[in-house]
């Protein structure tokens, strides 16, 4: 049976959006309450490859309210809503290998401070904001994820969801049930970062041919539940420094939660160098220090996870619309990196987004270019925003001493305004050296009470997927990972991936690369750090990932 053969099931709305984060959230509710406030119905949908909204949300997180307050200004005054545990207490401290080092407030530039932020659970903000545009008729599809796009005559018009029961061979299992066609008069993409359909539009309507690539780190957080007497609800701690080298972009968070819940976590920048690195290692080491091990003895590790993030920001924002259609979010790259936040930013691009098309709708237009959209969002305060920040994050190309003092030069002196703009350096995927010029690095065997192996933390992330479906990490060559990778950098896969997705094992004396699909927690990081470009991640079974629970 091929794929022309299925009857598939077609629907029709005026609004379709990809994924239920924070900027697809957004953008259907404000949507809604222009279509209320000017006395129309226009349909809209959101298709959500988790299993619930929120299950595949992960962030550290900090909300800045700004986009918030503009969406939904009332929202203080709801009880339901799980924006609750303001920021009392911040500090960045930089790392020794045993002491740590309080950096001076007049040395932290403004766009660091947190005065006014709230600590969340996006997972539980996203379910929130999901109940809020349901009341005003946002029709909400969890567990379905959208596999392909439709194109006609080089518009947009839709996106098809993925078939459900088909077996690892490809075809058609007993349980078998094709995707849906759901196609929109305008299609927002709202798929977080490195969405694998954005990845898709931007090579097909050429969104990066003006822009810089886009570069990224991997963020790996743990929730804990610590001793009460430890809990300290609303403190904020970020550190610099130990465990990585000076010339590894990178750092730590902790946000204390109500109910002695504390977010723990770390992000390195994935143009690293090192090909023996492994971030999920750096950070389980990280949690040894001597000024963090107190925090987590007689606690408990409540769930564990994973997510690639984009750190490019103003200079690698692609083209973000084509007819029929916008990229929102991290779909598009909106994450202010020296903030350490982006859900204002996305919430505020999925905003401007939505008015777009209902303005495109009212002249009674369908599948054209939202050619105001892009330029809305620079003009708007989140674009100024990611443009003061453009340079931060390319300055650590230098490495770490520079790039904390031109930080400071460029957004204590500057203010964010100096009158050139640095270039990223090569993409991250091109960044590894060979092994040969590197030397191997001996990480602590986990104790399983503070650290822990990659497996036992998998668990912790109820990430499920049905066995019997075709693997969703596609090799180009399966030649690559043995000839290549193992070759040249010894298999960086078996370290930069979080969940122990990829192994490299012996079979007749022959080295193979095994990939354990079932682990995987939908990071995408090997789709970015690959060497080759080799990896590529397409949408397994709707439903299937992890499962967040307050992540």
């Amino acid at each position: 049976m091929t794929e022309s053969d299925f009857n598939r099931e077609k629907m029709e709305y005026d609004l379709v959006i990809v994924g239920a984060g924070p900027s697809g959230l957004s953008a259907a509710i404000n949507f809604k309450k222009n279509c209320q406030r000017n006395g129309k119905n226009y349909s809209v949908c959101i298709v959500e490859k988790g299993s619930e909204v929120g299950a595949h949300i992960l962030s550290g997180a900090i909300l800045e309210p700004t986009a918030l307050d503009e969406l939904l200004n009332d929202w203080q005054g709801d009880d339901s809503c799980p924006v609750k545990v303001k920021v009392k207490q911040e500090s960045i401290k930089f790392l020794s290998e045993s002491k740590a080092f309080t950096l001076p407030k007049m040395f932290i530039p403004p766009v660091m401070h947190n005065h006014g932020n709230y600590i969340i659970s996006l997972g539980s903000f996203c379910k929130w904001l999901s109940i809020e545009a349901e009341k005003l008729g946002v029709e909400i599809y969890p567990g379905f994820a959208a596999s392909d796009i439709l194109l006609n005559d080089k518009k947009l018009s839709g996106i098809v969801t993925g078939d459900l029961g088909v077996d690892e061979h490809g075809k058609p299992g007993p349980n078998f049930q094709p995707g849906i066609e759901i196609h929109g008069k305008y299609t927002l993409f709202a798929e977080g970062c490195r969405g694998h359909l954005g990845k898709r539009l931007m090579k097909e309507f050429g969104l990066r041919d003006k822009s810089e690539h886009q570069t990224y780190g991997i963020g790996l957080k743990e929730l804990w539940e610590v001793h009460p007497e430890k809990a300290n609800e609303g403190e904020v701690l970020h550190t610099i420094g130990w465990p990585l080298d000076r010339q590894t972009y990178g750092g730590s968070f902790l946000y204390h939660l109500s109910n002695n819940l504390v977010s723990v976590g770390f992000v390195i920048g994935l143009d690293y160098k090192n090909p023996y690195l492994s971030p999920y290692d750096e950070f389980q080491k990280f949690k040894t220090h001597p000024k963090m091990k107190s925090l987590f003895e007689n606690g408990r590790r409540v769930s564990y996870g994973a997510r690639a993030l984009n750190e490019g920001g103003w200079q690698s924002l692609p083209e973000l619309t084509f007819p029929g259609g916008a990229l929102i979010g991290c779909d598009a790259g909106t994450l202010n990196t020296p903030k350490i936040k982006g859900t204002h930013t996305a919430m505020k691009s999925g905003m401007i987004a939505a008015e777009e098309v209902f303005l495109e709708l009212e002249k009674g237009n369908a599948n054209t270019h939202l050619s105001n959209f892009k330029s809305k969002f620079l003009q708007s305060w989140a674009g100024v925003e990611l443009k003061k920040a453009r340079n931060v994050r390319p300055s650590f190309k230098y490495g770490l001493s520079i790039g904390m003092m031109y930080t400071g030069i460029d957004q204590i002196l500057f203010r964010g305004k100096a009158p050139w703009t640095l270039s990223h350096a090569e993409p991250d995927h091109l960044s590894l050296k060979n092994k040969k010029d590197c030397k191997p690095i001996e990480y602590p065997k986990p104790d399983g009470k503070l650290t822990f192996d990659k497996l036992t933390n998998v668990s912790f992330s109820s990430t499920y997927h049905e066995e019997n479906q075709p693997c969703h990490l596609k090799l180009t060559d399966d030649n690559i990972p043995i000839s290549n990778n193992l070759e040249l950098y010894d298999s960086p896969e078996q370290r930069y991936c979080p969940a122990g997705v990829y192994e490299v094992l012996t079979e007749n004396e022959k080295p193979r690369l095994q990939i354990n699909s079932q682990n995987c927690i939908h990071c995408k990081t090997c789709d970015i750090k690959d060497p080759k470009q080799n990896i590529t991640w397409v949408s397994p079974e709707g439903g299937g990932g992890p499962n967040y629970t307050n992540m």
